[in-house]
Parts: C-alpha cells; sequence; structure tokens
C-alpha cells in the first residue's frame, strides 16, 4: 500500500506562486553574483536572440517540475508491505520425558486396547506442543542419563518430531529424575526468571544419576524454575501366568512410582503433582497446565516500511540540473542555426 508519511507538507505547494504575487518585482537589475569568467559565457551570446515564448514556457514548467517533485519527496512517500506476524514472548518451556525401559509397559487402555505409555505420552504431550504459540519449547529426554534433545525454540513441528522419534532405551534403562531437572536448570538459568517452566513426566523413582531429585528441586527454586510433576501409570493391570496364559492376575504396575518425591518437587519450586492413571487423565493435565500456563493471546504484526522519497529527489535533482544548462544549451543551437543560414 503507498501512502504519505507527511501529507501535511502538500500545503506548501503554492508557496511560490505567493511569493510572487506579494513581493514586488525588483525594478532595478544588479549582478548577484560576481563570476571572473562570465565574459567569456557572454562572448557566447553575443549576436543571438532572445529566448522565445515557448522556450520561456518550457523553463517554467520545468521549474514547476521541480518544485513538486521537491514538496513530493519532502511528504516522504512510503510503501507498506503486508503484515508480518511475529513470534509472541511467551514462556521458556522445556519439556522433560522419561524414556527409561519401565514406559514400554503396556498398562494405557485405548479402545480397549493395552498400549505401552510411551505411546500415549507421545500423542497428548505432542498435541500439547503444538497448542504453545508463542512460548519457546525445548525436549530433555532422560534415562539413565538426561540429554537435551531439543534446545528452547519456536519451531514447534520440529520439537514435536523429535519427541515421536524417540525410542524407549536410548536414555538407558534406569531413571534418573534429578539429573533431567538439573539439566533444564542450565538450560533455562540464562532466560527471564518469571518465564522459566519444566513439565517432567516419569512413571518411576530416581534410580541412577549424579543429583538426587530433591537436591535438584532446591536448586531450581533458588534459580526461579517452576517444576510442574507428572506420574503416569495405572493402578493394576491383568497379565496372564501360565503355561498356556490361562492363569490371570492382578498387578500394581505404578509400584515404584515415588509420589512423595514428586510432590516434594512440585511443592517446593512452586508447581503442581499430577497423577496420570489413564489416556483421558493425562490429556486433561496437559489441558490444566493450558489454564495454569496460559499461551499470550496478543500476538505482534510488523509492517515493512519501504521509504521511496529518494526518487523524486533524485529526479528533481536531473530536472535542476537541465534547468541550469538549459540556457546554455538553448544559446548553442540557435548559434549553430544562425550560423547554418
Amino acid at each position: 500500500m503507498f501512502e504519505f508519511a507527511h501529507p501535511l507538507v502538500f500545503l506548501i505547494l503554492p508557496l511560490p506562486l505567493l511569493i510572487a504575487l506579494l513581493i514586488p518585482k525588483a525594478t532595478t537589475r544588479t549582478s548577484a553574483l560576481k563570476v571572473p569568467f562570465y565574459k567569456n559565457v557572454q562572448a557566447l551570446q553575443l549576436g543571438t536572440s532572445t529566448p522565445g515564448a515557448g522556450q520561456n514556457i518550457f523553463f517554467r514548467i520545468l521549474a514547476v517540475c521541480v518544485w513538486l517533485l521537491l514538496v513530493t519527496a519532502a511528504a516522504k512517500p512510503v510503501w507498506i508491505g503486508e503484515e508480518v506476524h511475529l513470534p509472541t514472548t511467551g514462556r521458556d518451556l522445556l519439556v522433560a520425558v522419561d524414556i527409561s525401559g519401565s514406559m514400554d509397559t503396556k498398562d494405557m487402555v485405548v479402545q480397549n486396547q493395552q498400549i505401552p505409555r510411551i505411546a500415549v505420552v507421545k500423542h497428548i504431550v505432542g498435541d500439547f506442543i503444538e497448542r504453545r504459540v508463542g512460548d519457546r519449547l525445548g525436549l530433555v529426554l532422560f534415562g539413565t542419563s538426561a540429554y537435551l534433545q531439543s534446545p528452547l525454540t519456536f519451531d514447534r513441528t520440529t520439537v514435536k518430531q523429535l519427541l515421536v522419534e524417540s525410542q524407549i532405551g536410548f536414555a538407558g534403562p534406569n531413571t534418573a529424575i534429578g539429573d533431567a531437572i538439573g539439566l533444564s536448570i542450565k538450560r533455562l538459568r540464562d532466560r527471564p526468571a518469571e518465564n522459566r517452566v519444566v513439565i517432567l513426566l516419569t512413571d518411576g523413582q530416581n534410580t541412577a544419576g549424579e543429583v538426587s531429585p530433591r537436591q535438584a528441586a532446591d536448586l531450581a527454586k533458588q534459580s526461579g524454575v517452576k517444576v510442574y510433576t507428572i506420574g503416569v501409570g495405572a493402578n493394576e493391570m491383568i497379565v496372564s501366568d501360565g503355561f498356556f496364559g490361562n492363569f490371570q492376575r492382578k498387578i500394581n504396575p505404578s509400584r515404584d512410582l515415588d509420589e512423595d518425591t514428586l510432590t516434594y518437587i512440585a511443592e517446593t519450586t512452586g508447581g503442581r503433582y499430577f497423577r496420570a492413571h489413564s489416556p483421558q487423565e493425562l490429556n486433561q493435565i496437559y489441558q490444566l497446565l493450558d489454564e495454569l500456563e496460559p499461551v499470550e493471546q496478543e500476538q505482534q504484526t510488523l509492517k515493512p516500511i519501504s521509504s521511496l522519497y529518494m526518487w523524486p529527489l533524485a529526479c528533481a535533482l536531473l530536472l535542476s540540473f537541465l534547468l541550469g544548462l538549459a540556457p546554455m544549451i538553448s544559446t548553442f543551437f540557435t548559434s549553430r542555426h544562425e550560423v547554418n543560414q
């Protein structure tokens, strides 16, 4: 879209006409400027006729064009492009997911089928990542060791894809909850204090790592990092025993889940602890997290502006040169015409 940044400048367009009408003409003609070589230039005009009426009109039109172009340049013409949406300043949110061996337990029921915990987590957490428009998201995967799978980024699609591609056992068979929190703190400590959030999901207790979960929670509190913890896994599931699988019994697949420690981590850092026994509960938890840590709704936009004032200014300069040289050019061609005659 084309517009002028200072359209009121066009009010000075009639200024030369007002000056010509209000200021009286000079009655005497004196030299305004002493030029040493003026006599040489004057000699070129000896014997030539004065400019005709047609030439005078041409010079005046040229002068008017120069004035119009100068005023147009002063009004600052600009071209405004289409709106460009900028990423909003949201939270710095790290999602820490347990991929230890126990996450392969098939105690999540979906459409009457038992599927592994990790499959449900990938689906629900992936949808949660997609909803976090405006947040800088990162992904930490942990087992025996903790790894930063994705640094903080606005590219939610890549973070989700990296989560989907993660496999059980990539980080080892055990569970290093404390190391996962410690790694998250390290990645968040240089970010704004009010926006540091970690969502940690696990199905067991700390069985590996160099830092205990409670020590990591105290460090997170000192660093201003808020940690939400989620314990995932059903309270009971039916397994088949016997040579032919004809003997069934109930077991508690979440007997190793350390809810006391997860609760301590959340309460110490100002977050909350959630328990997900089923895919439905896990989905509700992540929807609740959307409410507890809402996404910024106001999206910033930018309209790129390109200044165009240099074009009328350049045209005015060229016409000014032409206007200044016009009398000499006219004299030169008139002299040649008289000589030929």
